[in-house]
């Protein structure tokens, strides 16, 4: 989004009525007989300019879905079937064995992304000039002292704003973890000497037990995470100022008491304060006038009791 706005006027006030005739270069273009005009200091023109700037880029993250297991019944033989004879007995023995209750599988573990900040300097003002009006010469040779005034071109140094914002350095990532299998240890007995003479078989005996499964390996879901912005607002130049125009104002010989009462009294009803409403543009007055003028953009300046014309319009004078 972009605003334009223009600095106030510094107006020098030409009081008397414009002579037609007069022989000076520096006089209003086009002026009228009768007609009386200010000299004013065109400022400088900027506009404002609002950016976004980013200060943390996107990037994602990495959730990790663990494994799903489901548990499963087996029958695990304990005792092998074997022959039995009447006359010698069999002898037996017991074993140890591992029996596999979970089979092995792998786990994904997340490795969250790494940041690092950085600063960065925004210009926020470009570096202008600016006229600045000093003391007049005493050795003059004009009756109007403003004619010897010396002007000055001062360099504004441009202004900056730090700006610190985070970057991606390492982007999350995951890593696969072995999980081993889950083994459970269980005895059985065994033929160490069949029987002799007569056989029979004895059958084999089984062990009910449970164990674990994978039912479902473990993933991963990327989620995006946008970037963040920061809005950052900068005046630039649009158009150097520092030169003087002319603006017509209301000659002295077209006021009287009333015509000055009416600019008081409209100054008071927009809250500024001109002091007594008597029709005297003392320093109160003076002060409201120019303080009206830079809260609208006008004209700055009043001497004596002539005022730019267009301040009289902005108070809604005729």
């Amino acid at each position: 989004m972009t605003k334009k706005f223009v600095l106030s006027l510094l107006c020098g006030v030409l009081a008397t009525p414009f002579v037609a005739q007069a022989q000076s270069g520096d006089l209003p273009p086009d002026a009228r007989p009768g007609q009386c005009y200010a000299k004013c200091l065109i400022a400088d023109e900027y506009e404002t300019v609002t950016e976004q700037i980013m200060v943390k880029e996107a990037s994602s993250t990495i959730e990790v879905v663990p494994a799903k297991y489901e548990t499963v019944t087996e029958q695990v033989m304990v005792k092998e079937p074997y022959n039995v004879l009447k006359v010698v007995p069999p002898s037996y023995t017991t074993v140890t064995e591992q029996i596999m209750v979970k089979e092995p599988s792998t786990k994904l573990s997340p490795i969250a992304p790494v940041y690092e900040t950085v600063t960065e300097q925004v210009l926020v003002s470009p570096a202008t000039t600016k006229w600045v009006k000093g003391k007049a010469t005493k050795d003059c040779i004009s009756s109007n002292p403003e004619d010897c005034r010396v002007w000055c071109l001062k360099e504004v140094p441009a202004e900056y704003r730090t700006v610190t914002r985070k970057i991606l350095k390492t982007p999350a990532t995951v890593k696969e973890v072995e999980v081993p299998a889950e083994y459970k240890t269980i005895k059985r007995t065994v033929i160490q000497n069949p029987a002799q003479v007569t056989e029979e078989t004895v059958p084999a005996e089984y062990k009910t037990i449970t164990r674990k499964v994978v039912s479902s390996p473990a993933q991963t879901l990327s989620k995006e995470i946008p970037a963040e912005y920061k809005t950052v607002t900068s005046r630039q130049l649009v158009r150097v100022g520092g030169f003087t125009e002319w603006r017509e104002v209301l000659c002295e010989s077209g006021q009287n008491r009333a015509y000055l009462t009416r600019v008081q009294q409209a100054l008071k009803d927009r809250g500024y304060d001109p002091g007594p409403v008597d029709g005297v543009i003392g320093s109160q007055t003076r002060a409201a006038i120019r303080q009206f003028q830079q809260d609208n953009g006008l004209a700055v300046g009043v001497e004596g009791s002539a005022i730019p014309y267009e301040t009289l319009k902005a108070l809604g004078i005729q």
